[in-house]
């Protein structure tokens, strides 16, 4: 094998990089430094395969054409966590649930550990008072949760590694309450809600910067207690109350590209006409579960799941645990597990935590629970699920 020694290449017209034809080793005792940027510098014409360090993501990514678009293929290990008590024994994706006393308490936060069984554990740090029935989202290493009980326009932000209080982000375009949420690893997305009444906007955030939310479209109609999930590159809206001055909840599904703005289209149905549902998710399959359907006398227990890539209707996944509350649950996921954490089955509060297998179907089963009780409707977030 031959070897070259140079200090730069060059093409000998123009001031692009030389082809190198066939099979090349490269060999060094140091390092490769590969193209790097930030998200808006990432090209828009390139061949899949082309490999990049995301400054703002602080990992490489790769291309992996145009209907995927750039993929992050190196997390940090801060990611996987764990070594406390409880749940918090393993190591693996971290999941945090928050709640409140009262809604004008401040809201502490709760820990497990996605991939272990066990009790949560004190995560540490408080949320804001007013922090319930907010939206909850985070990518790898921040936490982030927006608006709340009194309906103002705060958001906060946190980061999975360490419980501290968490602190201002920015705003939101509107104060509100009641809504959805989702994201991938760059995007943070609002959705609906209520105000003085019900509203369709949809706005998001930079989740690896601080600054208020910028305008991303409208839902399909009013949505309030509907449920977000997301793929790295799609959003699914479903479900909530979608007349503007009251009425049953609907079985709508809307659904968004992440990396765009522009109003949502339709998706298909879910199996039951439902709100106040808890959604898991991996990187292809979404999963419904619980709800209120269609008023507080009448919970359901139905887990039904979709082909995130795909449009079409929900199908059945399967129920969850009889004994335990169906509506205003907390979910977080790893792509493997959805928990499904506390909730309220009127008249009564609930603090169990159930799991699924994402790519399987089947009933809930007992994971631990939760040590976090009192008003139902705080917020999840975790730093592995199928958005990521």
């Amino acid at each position: 094998m031959s070897e070259i020694n140079s200090s730069n290449f060059k093409k000998e017209h123009g001031d692009l990089a030389p082809d190198l034809v066939g099979v090349t080793e490269l060999t060094s005792p140091y390092f490769f430094v590969p193209p790097s940027g930030n998200t808006a510098e990432r090209p828009e014409d390139c061949e899949p395969g082309t490999l990049r360090f995301n400054t703002d993501i602080g990992s490489l990514e790769v291309f992996r054409g145009n209907t995927i678009g750039w993929e992050q293929i190196v997390r940090r290990e801060s990611q996987y966590l764990g070594g406390g008590t409880g749940s918090n024994t393993g190591t693996g994706t971290r999941g945090l649930f928050t709640r409140a006393s009262s809604p004008g308490s401040n809201a502490d936060i709760h820990q497990v550990t996605i991939s272990t069984l066990g009790n949560s554990t004190d995560f540490g740090g408080d949320l804001a008072a007013g922090r319930i029935w907010g939206g909850g989202t985070g990518n790898s290493t921040r936490a982030i949760t927006i608006n709340g009980y009194n309906q103002d326009n705060t958001i906060q932000f946190g980061h999975f590694s360490i419980g501290n209080n968490f602190t201002d982000f920015g705003d939101s375009t509107v104060g509100r309450h009641q809504g959805g949420s989702l994201n991938n690893q760059t995007r943070g997305m609002f959705l609906g809600g209520g105000t003085s009444s019900r509203t369709n906007i949809m706005d998001y955030i930079t989740m690896s910067q601080t600054g208020n939310a910028v305008d991303f479209g409208d839902l399909s109609s009013v949505a309030m207690f509907a449920s977000g999930l997301s793929s790295s590159t799609r959003g699914l809206i479903a479900g909530g109350f979608r007349d503007p001055s009251g009425g049953n909840p609907h079985n709508t599904i809307d659904f968004i590209t992440i990396a765009t703005t522009g109003d949502a289209q339709d998706f298909g149905d879910l199996t039951v006409i439902k709100a106040y549902m808890g959604t898991a998710t991996s990187a292809t399959r979404g999963v419904f579960a619980g709800g209120q359907s269609p008023n507080d006398s009448n919970p359901t227990n139905v887990i039904d799941f979709v082909t995130i890539a795909t449009t079409g209707n929900s199908q059945d996944f399967g129920d969850l645990a009889a004994a335990m509350g169906n509506q205003d649950i907390g979910v977080v996921s790893d792509c493997v597990r959805g928990l499904f954490s506390r909730g309220y089955d009127n008249p009564t509060e609930v603090n169990t935590i159930e799991f699924v297998q994402i790519a399987t179907t089947g009933n809930g089963q007992d994971f631990g629970d939760c040590s976090t009780t009192g008003v139902s409707g705080g917020m999840a977030m975790s730093n592995g699920h199928g958005g990521l």
